[in-house]
């Protein structure tokens, strides 16, 4: 599924089999109005340049997206907190969309529990036609609103969820029919698109547009719209986990140690957080059953182990607060 077809899908739902000249003329205009959509005829010749040229024509596209970004700050921000705000309750951060959109949902869940210990189920990514359609075409899945309250459902849906649409156009019928279902459940929403006006941001609580303008090759959303839709994903899952106390200062201390480099790399940074010798730090860990959080606080602290999980425990997972309980008794 590409995320040209984002684009080509009726908001009603309903997928067009008739082939009618009408009901194309009438998908080209909605197409004509979608930044996203427009056609560049200063790239029109571009398959004639050398490779060096169209790279650096592209390499100049891509460095205009994170001012983009910067434009919507604010109101990322607040998605943020709201959604940092339900997660603190139980609650969880839930993606959803087709193709492309899709792909960097569940790209963006999967990361979080090695990156910051989550439960696979406490950030997830929804793709419409399910994990097959990652890597093949689920033809016809994105233009159903049913098959995402069908997703969502399955996922018992609860009101301390967040539910992040995700679409390119903002006008997939997937990601808004997530959205809609799920602000009728009462959970926090939030529509991410690359067109201003969307019906995606209209229909979620937080409407975040990040316009990105025309794309290099006339509708392929992978490219500027996708970079920018990556962005916005690394800054809600990064900065809900930071404010949920899934880090310390810049260290990810919630991370989980399942392979060789990452049992390194807690390490160091139990290294980078407390300065402590090697012999200390396996010894905190070796204490701790290798949890980094809980072996910074047993060095910088000076408790033993389960005096640091019940301390962690106390402070809902909060570092900082854990080792200030410490130095106030």
């Amino acid at each position: 599924m590409t995320s040209t077809t984002d684009a080509n899908t009726d908001t009603t739902g309903a997928t067009d089999t008739s082939g009618t000249p009408g009901t194309y003329g009438e998908l080209r205009a909605q197409l004509a109005t979608l930044t996203t959509e427009a056609f560049r005829p200063e790239l029109a010749e571009i398959d004639r340049l050398s490779t060096e040229e169209i790279a650096r024509i592209m390499n100049g596209e891509d460095a205009t997206v994170p001012a983009a970004v910067a434009e919507r700050l604010p109101q990322i921000a607040a998605a943020i907190d709201a959604t940092a705000e339900r997660m603190a309750r139980g609650g969880r951060l839930i993606y959803a969309g087709a193709g492309t959109a899709g792909r960097l949902g569940v790209l963006d869940a999967s990361e979080c529990p090695p990156t910051f210990n989550t439960d696979p189920a406490e950030v997830v990514g929804l793709i419409a036609g399910g994990p097959s359609a990652m890597v093949t075409a689920v033809e016809g899945a994105e233009d159903s609103k049913e098959l995402a309250a069908a997703d969502l459902d399955a996922l018992k849906l609860t009101a301390d969820d967040t539910v992040v649409g995700i679409s390119a156009s903002g006008r997939t019928p997937y990601a808004i029919g997530a959205v809609e279902h799920a602000r009728a459940q009462g959970a926090l929403t939030i529509g991410l698109s690359c067109n201003a006006d969307s019906a995606l941001a209209a229909a979620a609580e937080h409407g975040l547009e990040v316009v990105t303008g025309p794309e290099l090759l006339t509708g392929s959303t992978r490219l500027k719209a996708g970079t920018a839709q990556k962005l916005v994903l690394n800054m809600i899952s990064t900065v809900t986990m930071i404010r949920l106390g899934k880090t310390y200062g810049n260290l990810m201390v919630d991370v989980r140690a399942s392979n060789e480099k990452l049992r390194a790399r807690s390490r160091h940074i139990v290294s980078l957080a407390t300065g402590a010798s090697d012999t200390a730090i396996e010894a905190a860990l070796a204490a701790t059953d290798g949890e980094v959080k809980n072996a910074i606080l047993v060095i910088l602290g000076q408790v033993d182990g389960p005096t640091a999980a019940r301390l962690l425990t106390e402070s809902d997972g909060h570092l900082r607060a854990a080792l200030a309980a410490v130095r106030t008794t």
